[in-house]
């Protein structure tokens, strides 16, 4: 029985990939950042800016133009808006919206587009590839970048240890 998901031909970095690109990130810009804390966006812009040395940045033209921030931090209507040229673009975006956010995020000069849990645009995927960028789909930065170091529990997710072994209690 295959477990591949129909349609699914690309394959993305191994976790030792994913990990490289996370260690020579410096600089995220997210595409699709959200004010509201119920939203992915908000949710990962929290970790990011809490739990990472990362710089962040965040794109929504909508809430740029009404000259909204986020978490505190300025929100650019665009990618070429930057002061500076992100490392890795995240993307919370719907995914026929990824080929173009993949050609602005070439444009400006970015290594990596990532693309959010749910999201997985092969078209973007090889469009990034074309470009000689890094491009990982269907994965979220926050989760990986806990698990890589060992912060799944400030990530929402309950680390305690199944073990067989028998715990000592303490009397």
């Amino acid at each position: 029985m295959s477990t591949a998901i129909p349609d699914r031909t690309w394959t993305g970095p191994s976790a030792p990939q994913r990990l490289d690109i996370l260690r020579r990130t410096k600089s995220i810009a997210i595409v699709g950042a959200s004010d509201k804390p119920a939203r992915a966006s908000y949710f990962v812009a929290t970790y990011l800016l809490s739990s990472t040395t990362y710089d962040v940045y965040f794109i929504n033209p909508i809430l740029a133009e009404k000259g909204g921030t986020i978490l505190g931090h300025q929100v650019y209507p665009s990618l070429a808006d930057l002061p500076v040229v992100p490392d890795l673009v995240e993307v919370f975006r719907k995914a026929e919206d990824t080929p173009g956010i993949v050609e602005e995020s070439h444009a400006v000069g970015a290594k990596t587009v990532w693309l959010q849990l749910g999201i997985w645009n092969e078209d973007a995927a090889h469009l990034a590839e074309s470009y000689d960028m890094d491009i990982v789909m269907d994965r979220c930065v926050k989760i990986e970048h806990a698990r890589f170091h060992g912060g799944l529990n400030l990530a929402g997710f309950n680390t305690g240890v199944i073990s067989s072994k028998r715990q000592q209690l303490d009397r």
